[in-house]
């Protein structure tokens, strides 16, 4: 039995009904060619004749002093046939039938006496391809390396024998040079900055007074800035990279400033048609490593909490895209002339806040530390494969929290951008409205800027 970390520990405990705390995914898969009718069931018998499973994947929590969550068990027999499923959906098998089906499978908490992983084959597409829904616990594995798990899985060999996630070949330990990321790595950082007393908090005190960086609390009150229900709506779609790499070009910005800028414009239109935009502009979250190519100090990490300025009250789709990057621009700058410890300082100072949507009875009573979570994950930029099925999508789905009822999630596959946006059924009408803003912010900016 091993003890929890404190920081996996606050997902357990901050876990329930209303607050499910597991990242998730949707991978969609084109068969191949020569794929026959049973090739659903082919696959999904291979998946389960893979008896060896790795440690992590037979994690549960234990009762320790009769306290629960704060240690860790591994189950010795671990019941494959509950963990991985496989499912179908109903005629006439649309995309849409899908999104609905892996909504659903997101709103539900996983059992707290089995290991906390599934794993979801899902057939039953009119075009004939095939899904793949995984969802496992934050406590567990953040959203960054659970993408990246899913990711190991694959091969860009078309022929190679399928991998599943709960036995991937052993990959070297990471140096310490290497970044952690994701929201995980961020909270592991405010802990260390918090251990180490108040001089760091006083230098990341000076760093802001010097520099003027946007601050929490600064973001205004949004209908997405309250707290949730347990039921998600999942909205996802691919734009192809190109389209952002020629606006990046023309604009001397970069891929994820215009992401910024697409979200800032689709944000901006969804407030505006239900008289919900506000007067101050939206404040993101962006989770990023901030260590450079040419950095080789290697006493900690650099993941950073930047806190970007979106211009939502921009109404020129140029100038939104110029406050953006100003603002990615100076929090960067700011973060990169940082120790790892004054970096894990700042970060801590600047996500503190977040601890009050632990407390959903504060949530109307104090402006949001800021208004929504944005995040893009690397992936591959080349074709991959699993079992011969060709990767069409993968899209991300994370978690909402009290006071951010909405989360824009976003990774590279092969030559497009997928985007995973999850958000409270409650609180978010209409959410694939998004969809079709976020489209519309990225043809404005190509007409303005090309």
């Amino acid at each position: 039995m091993d003890l929890i970390a404190p920081i996996d520990a606050v997902f357990l405990l901050a876990e329930s009904r209303e607050h499910p705390m597991h990242v998730g995914g949707l991978q969609l898969f084109e068969a191949p060619e020569d794929a026959g009718p049973d090739f659903g069931r082919e696959t999904y018998e291979k998946l389960l004749s893979c008896k060896d499973i790795d440690s992590t994947f037979r994690k549960r929590p234990a009762t320790l002093f009769g306290a629960p969550q704060m240690a860790w068990t591994r189950e010795d027999d671990v019941e494959l046939e509950y963990h991985v499923r496989r499912l179908a959906l109903p005629r006439p098998g649309r995309i849409d039938q899908l999104v609905e089906l892996a909504s659903g499978l997101h709103s539900t908490l996983l059992d707290r006496h089995r290991p906390l992983w599934e794993i979801y084959l899902i057939e039953g597409l009119a075009d004939g391809r095939f899904a793949v829904y995984s969802k496992m616990h934050h406590a567990l594995i953040d959203g960054v390396s659970a993408q990246r798990v899913m990711q190991r899985t694959l091969t860009n060999e078309a022929d190679a024998e399928p991998r599943v996630p709960w036995n991937l070949p052993r990959t070297p330990r990471k140096s310490a040079a290497e970044p952690t990321s994701g929201l995980r790595g961020i909270a592991r950082n405010m802990l260390s900055a918090a251990a180490s007393g108040p001089t760091l908090l006083r230098t990341a005190r000076s760093v802001l007074l010097q520099q003027q960086l946007t601050m929490p609390f600064e973001a205004p009150r949004t209908m997405f800035n309250v707290p949730i229900g347990g039921a998600r709506r999942t909205v996802v779609r691919s734009w192809p990279l190109e389209r952002i790499k020629q606006v990046k070009k023309a604009t001397g910005s970069t891929v994820n400033d215009v992401v910024l800028s697409m979200s800032s414009g689709a944000l901006r239109a969804y407030l505006a048609e239900r008289n919900e935009l506000p007067d101050k502009p939206l404040i993101a979250m962006v989770p990023m490593s901030l260590r450079s190519e040419d950095d080789t100090e290697t006493n900690g990490v650099k993941v950073g909490a930047v806190l970007c300025n979106l211009g939502t009250d921009v109404a020129d789709p140029l100038e939104r895209l110029r406050v953006v990057t100003e603002s990615m621009r100076k929090s960067k700058g700011v973060y990169s002339s940082l120790s790892s410890m004054q970096t894990m300082a700042l970060s801590a100072l600047m996500l503190s806040p977040l601890a009050l949507s632990l407390l959903p009875g504060l949530i109307p009573h104090t402006n949001p530390a800021f208004n929504i979570v944005i995040s893009n994950v690397p992936g591959p930029r080349e074709p991959m494969y699993w079992n011969g099925a060709r990767l069409d999508a993968s899209y991300p789905m994370s978690i909402p929290f009290d006071g951010q009822a909405v989360n824009i999630t976003l990774t590279t596959n092969g030559g497009n951008l997928d985007f995973g946006l999850v958000g409270c059924r409650r609180s978010v009408p209409e959410l694939p409205r998004l969809l079709d803003h976020l489209e519309d912010a990225l043809t404005e900016l190509e007409d303005a800027a090309l």
